[in-house]
């Protein structure tokens, strides 16, 4: 799992220009590309009760950001939910996931976890714990890092997304194979050069799977607004995934 420190030690000044993905406005720019992302949605909210198994190797994907039940995030919200509030529906179904971490297991799991899982998305106190877990797992580190990369809001969401989607390791080989082929601003090198860099990347990672084969998601979304100079990612917005166009006026 992340913890902001994981990216390791330094720091920059952020980027001057522009506000960066933490700012309110910007966050909830990113929540609704994302939720397109995930699930052909704009209404990220609708998503807290989202749970089905993708066939991509991890189990159930649930929830606003996808946490997988084989993948160790799953199982820290269930718990950090549990801790605040013992008797909810998911905390029967908790050494059922600690059996199943790694793994595409239903083990233990069905028949009744999904419909644990909807009941539970009902609940605010675990929907605020989604929205924690999202951000002290994904989006924090991400937008520190992107952020200590130079990086303007278009490459700190870059950074996000790819984060939501491979992981922690799977993020820092991306960045890897990135920063081989092209400097980051934080090291003197050009940011729209280096965001086209991280973005190839990102596209040859994304094809080793199948489940993710469909590099729509950067190419006809995060590329299009690299393309357009959009390095603010600022409104409006225009983009496709999957075929099915969205946009963001304000």
């Amino acid at each position: 799992m992340w913890e902001v420190e994981a990216y390791g030690t330094g720091s920059t000044t952020p980027p001057s220009t522009g506000t960066g993905l933490d700012d309110p406005v910007k966050k909830e720019i990113a929540m609704k590309l994302v939720s397109t992302f995930e699930n052909s949605s704009l209404d990220w909210r609708a998503q807290f009760a989202y749970i089905e198994d993708i066939d991509d190797g991890r189990g159930y994907t649930a929830g606003i950001i996808g946490f997988c039940s084989g993948t160790g995030d799953m199982l820290e919200l269930v718990e950090r939910y549990t801790a605040k509030k013992p008797g909810n529906p998911l905390a029967p179904y908790l050494p059922a996931l600690r059996r199943v971490d790694g793994t595409d297991s239903h083990e233990g799991l069905d028949p009744g976890f999904p419909d644990a899982w909807r009941r539970a998305a009902q609940d605010t106190v675990f929907q605020q714990t989604q929205e924690e877990e999202r951000d002290r797992v994904y989006f924090n580190p991400a937008v520190s890092q992107a952020k200590t990369d130079g990086l303007r809001t278009l490459g700190q969401f870059a950074y996000y997304d790819a984060a939501v989607m491979h992981g922690e390791s799977g993020f820092r080989s991306i960045r890897a194979v990135a920063q081989s082929r092209a400097l980051p601003p934080s090291r003197g090198g050009d940011e729209r050069t280096y965001l086209h860099a991280f973005l190839d990347a990102r596209e040859e990672e994304m094809r080793k799977e199948e489940a993710h084969s469909d590099t729509t998601r950067v190419s006809t979304a995060q590329r299009r607004f690299l393309n357009e100079g959009n390095l603010g990612l600022n409104t409006p917005l225009y983009w496709s995934v999957y075929g099915d166009a969205f946009s963001l006026t304000s």
